[in-house]
């Protein structure tokens, strides 16, 4: 058992530096080819803090493992809500100013019902995933259309984060290349050990991706918004995490559905309503104080414990 364990942390590992690396060449990239920072963070951060989990959706679509795909998604949209931004507003409290992240909650808490209504038939389908990777592409394309109007002040904020990611070209594209190859790579690494631990603890392996993998490909979106937090850039915590949601479901899940379908497996409703109520939490913040006190960072964290300790149970430990 040392073995599988030792290389599931080797795989997640891989994933998280991969990512790293994907960001930053993709992200300079991008502002090379003239993109604003903003428009920057709001797409090929978000997209590149998820390439985990793209990463281990598809190899467990390819696999037949739809459940584990799923729950990766799922478990990880939890885990950014209630744990990142818990941990995050511990920090300091986290004031929100940009009308695009007000915007996005919204968009979040619609993603997630059209995640629950595709899955009503208990299976996500090719039909089903051309709708979710097209709803990416047009949350896309008006972040990008919205971004060109935001304040200076949040412009500048995103700025302060994505300007210093600029490098000369050759080190670009070896960032992607390595990077791309260390998510494949990484991903296919994580999904087998899953599997193997799993059997030796005989246990679903979606039940894996909806805590460990969960957690550990949220790492990237946890640093990014703690430290926000910490410099007052309230706007970069939450709209990192609930643009990291939005893209987990369209993109990542409607991704691996084009690969095969996806079928809910050991992934049962109560998840998929945990994940539905941690995203319904936000609304007071967007019809209110527009702050995440640390009292409530404290109750966001409480929920995410007791998911966990409940889906650890369910799992006969």
């Amino acid at each position: 058992m040392i073995t599988p364990l030792f290389l599931f942390i080797a795989g997640l590992a891989l994933l998280l530096l991969g990512a790293d690396f994907l960001v930053r060449g993709a992200t300079s990239i991008g502002l090379r080819l003239g993109i604003t920072p903003l428009v920057a963070g709001l797409t090929i951060v978000a997209f590149g803090t998820s390439s985990p989990e793209l990463a281990v959706g598809v190899d467990a679509a390819y696999r037949g493992l739809g459940d584990m795909a799923i729950g990766s998604a799922v478990g990880s949209n939890i885990c950014n809500i209630a744990l990142v931004l818990g941990a995050a507003a511990l920090v300091r409290p986290i004031n929100i100013q940009s009308q695009l992240v007000r915007l996005d909650i919204p968009v979040m808490i619609f993603c997630s019902l059209l995640l629950i209504l595709v899955l009503m038939d208990g299976v996500i389908s090719t039909f089903d995933g051309v709708v979710l990777v097209g709803g990416i592409a047009i949350y896309i394309f008006f972040s990008i259309y919205l971004a060109r109007g935001e304040q200076k002040k949040i412009q500048d904020e995103f700025g302060e984060v994505v300007r210093d990611n600029l490098l000369a070209w050759w080190k670009e594209i070896l960032l992607v290349v390595v990077g791309l190859g260390m998510l494949i790579f990484g991903g296919s690494m994580l999904v087998d050990t899953a599997v193997e631990l799993a059997r030796g603890f005989k246990i679903a392996p979606a039940l894996i991706a909806l805590t460990v993998i969960a957690v550990g490909t949220s790492l990237p979106e946890l640093a990014t918004a703690m430290l926000a937090s910490y410099r007052r850039q309230g706007d970069i915590a939450i709209g990192n995490a609930v643009g990291s949601n939005i893209f987990n479901i369209l993109a990542i899940v409607g991704i691996s559905a084009l690969v095969g379908p996806l079928h809910m497996g050991a992934i049962k409703w109560p998840d998929l309503a945990v994940m539905l109520a941690v995203s319904l939490i936000l609304i007071p913040l967007v019809i209110s104080r527009r702050q995440l006190e640390r009292s409530e960072g404290v109750f966001l964290l409480v929920i995410y414990f007791l998911y966990m300790l409940v889906t650890v149970q369910k799992a006969g430990f």
